[in-house]
């Protein structure tokens, strides 16, 4: 067992003793995030040498599960954090020289991985209403200044908004709005504003307010060090758009199986064929979707970006939404009227498990893209509408 998994595990019962206080306040688990931090784990994903763990996307999946399975918004707003972070460490080095990143971001990146390390947690300012995060569509315009860039706009389920260090937002050039590129933002920045909005069924805790940016930033800011690169890297490396959330909601799954099997042996209920029928079920299930997730990790850290890879993190990431839902509702009715009660421990996980087919990518949108694949067409160009 590593040791990131190891302070995953020892951070489960903390979570879970809090989850039910911040779902029904619609509170940030600030708690939560001060053990990450304590624990080192917010510097998961950056190397070594810049005193992180230096993980790949497997133990990042097996972390994300085991915090799930404590607070499913805890291990959800992680789950951003990594995103970029894994993101930035694990930019493969014949990309950064075919694109002639200069020198000036990967000084940025590796302040910014140091960072993390030390504590540092970064959020993301993707989605807009009316748009979601389909990159190409999106209407925050940035445009060159003098010392770098100015950023205006509006993003939407900015998870951990107001909590966070600096946001990853997503912006088209004013330009030539064909150009998608990503920021990264300090919280504290002049024209960064939160607005308290979140007020949603599931994932409740996650914080994920809207965020106004009318915003100037250096020119070390843009990551990569060059335009347009937003697009390209949603292509080369889905799994932390695609699969990073599948470890999350397979570890939803898996509590609501613990907390259905609690709430049934204290009633004396396990011995109902229909009710050791439905745990059955709902564990061969949950067991099935984290080996798809396990399979897209493993496949992430070997081959990225490879075709048959980036479809098995199209699967991991339709499985574990679509096993989330369908297990906590079965544990749920398992369970029974009792277990419905606001604060019962199965009531939140049915509502943070049901969100999981709506992260984006939808579940509809990552069968469609199996299926133009299937089909022997390119899921990337083909269909009505972009995927990004």
């Amino acid at each position: 067992m590593t040791q990131a998994l190891a302070a995953a595990r020892r951070l489960v019962p903390r979570f879970a003793a809090r989850a039910a206080g911040s779902d029904r306040d619609g509170t940030f688990p600030v708690d939560d995030f001060a053990d990450l931090r304590e624990a080192g784990l917010l510097g998961l994903m950056a190397p070594a040498h810049l005193g992180g763990l230096g993980a790949g996307f497997s133990e990042y999946a097996e972390v994300a599960y085991e915090l799930a399975r404590g607070n499913g918004a805890t291990a959800l707003v992680f789950n951003m954090h990594t995103s970029v972070t894994g993101a930035l460490a694990g930019i493969p080095q014949a990309l950064i020289e075919a694109l002639g990143v200069p020198e000036s971001f990967l000084r940025a990146r590796d302040r910014l991985l140091a960072a993390a390390a030390q504590g540092a947690w970064y959020a993301v300012a993707m989605s807009e209403r009316g748009v979601g995060s389909r990159l190409s569509q999106m209407s925050t315009m940035y445009s060159a200044e003098r010392d770098g860039f100015r950023i205006k706009g509006s993003k939407a389920f900015v998870s951990g908004a107001g909590h966070a260090d600096a946001y990853l937002v997503a912006a088209r050039s004013a330009a030539d709005p064909s150009l998608v590129s990503q920021f990264l933002v300090p919280a504290g920045s002049a024209g960064v504003t939160v607005e308290p909005t979140w007020d949603a069924l599931g994932m409740r805790a996650t914080s994920s307010h809207d965020l106004h940016l009318d915003v100037a930033v250096g020119a070390d800011a843009l990551l990569g060090g060059v335009e347009g690169l937003a697009l390209l890297v949603a292509q080369l490396m889905p799994h932390w758009m695609v699969a990073s959330y599948a470890a999350v909601y397979v570890g939803v799954a898996q509590a609501a199986i613990d907390a259905a099997v609690g709430h049934l042996t204290e009633r004396g209920l396990g011995q109902l064929p229909a009710v050791r029928s439905r745990i059955g079920r709902a564990d061969a299930a949950v067991a099935a979707a984290w080996l798809a997730v396990r399979e897209a990790a493993r496949r992430v850290d070997e081959a990225p970006g490879e075709p048959a890879t980036n479809r098995w993190v199209w699967r991991a990431k339709l499985l574990a939404g679509s096993t989330a839902a369908e297990v906590a509702a079965s544990m749920l009715e398992a369970a029974g009227t009792s277990a419905t009660r606001r604060g019962h421990a199965l009531e939140r996980l049915y509502r943070d498990a049901r969100c999981g087919a709506l992260q984006p990518p939808t579940s509809d949108v990552c069968a469609d893209w199996l299926g133009v694949a299937a089909l022997g067409g390119d899921p990337e160009a083909d269909g009505t509408g972009p995927r990004w």
